[in-house]
């Protein structure tokens, strides 16, 4: 099982390289057989990535959670994963290059340096655990794609107001679209991290007794959570749309990447683990 496990492991960078390659000569080329193979790959890889997570998960008896690269594969997986779903979802397929390109480095970094630890603690070989991890970064993941659509957004944008009708304005959709995927991944993100923050109180006082709500990555959780919630009663409430609500994710995503780096690594206490 091991070897088959590893033997998917160096398969999974490849599969994601040829993916993107073929993402990019379907957008930048507009190939036939690119924009006929595109989808089936990404679905291909996506659900071998699902497998090797499994697979890992039922060899090594924990969580896929207990090093930098395994969680840089999870990581892979959960942008890969909500990005698929996104595109059956909104029926476009023309911005798959632009994602994609972050799972396969990700993943290329695990493949290349991922090792099993010799003794796992027991706390990190918790389901509930794992679920609380997986539903945060599968939010995480969704905030990441709102981010890469508002910044293309963003671009086109620019395109538009300085009368640059090239590739891009020719390839990419339209500013509503890239509206509705962005707003999408938005609705996918707080929901999962809606899921995270709730298993994670479930769990917290079975492990540390004297729950520490102190703790800054705590707070930094709740701070980009009432963030998105503030974007998603405006845009219905208030009619907020165009840059107002695309800035406002891509705020939302900023604070989100310094809690997962800066207070997850120096602030944190019991979120160091992983």
């Amino acid at each position: 099982m091991r070897t088959f496990i590893s033997i998917i492991g160096i398969i999974l960078p490849v599969l994601y390289f040829s993916t993107i390659w073929v993402y990019a000569r379907a957008f930048f080329s507009g190939i036939k057989l690119a924009e006929f193979l595109k989808t089936p790959l990404l679905v291909l890889t996506v659900i071998l990535h699902f497998l090797y997570i499994i697979f890992r998960t039922i060899e090594y008896d924990h969580p896929p959670i207990t090093s930098v690269f395994e969680i840089l594969s999870l990581i892979a997986f959960t942008i890969a994963l909500v990005y698929t779903f996104i595109e059956f979802k909104t029926k476009n397929k023309s911005t798959g290059y632009f994602i994609l390109i972050i799972p396969f480095f990700f993943q290329l970094v695990s493949s290349l340096f991922i090792k099993e630890i010799s003794e796992v603690p027991p706390l990190l070989r918790s389901n509930l655990l794992g679920l609380h991890v997986t539903s945060a970064l599968l939010g995480y993941a969704a905030i990441t794609i709102s981010a890469v659509y508002g910044f293309l957004y963003l671009m086109l944008y620019h395109n538009i107001k300085s009368s640059q009708f090239g590739l891009i304005y020719n390839r990419l959709p339209n500013l509503e679209i890239l509206e509705r995927m962005s707003f999408t991944a938005t609705v996918i993100g707080f929901f999962l991290l809606t899921i995270a923050i709730v298993v994670g109180l479930v769990w917290l006082p079975r492990v540390f007794g004297d729950i520490p709500y102190t703790d800054p990555k705590l707070f930094g959780t709740i701070a980009i959570w009432l963030i998105y919630a503030i974007g998603l009663t405006a845009k219905k409430a208030a009619r907020w749309q165009g840059r107002r609500i695309i800035v406002l994710s891509m705020f939302g995503f900023a604070i989100a990447m310094f809690s997962m780096t800066i207070i997850n690594i120096f602030l944190s206490g019991f979120h160091k683990f992983f």
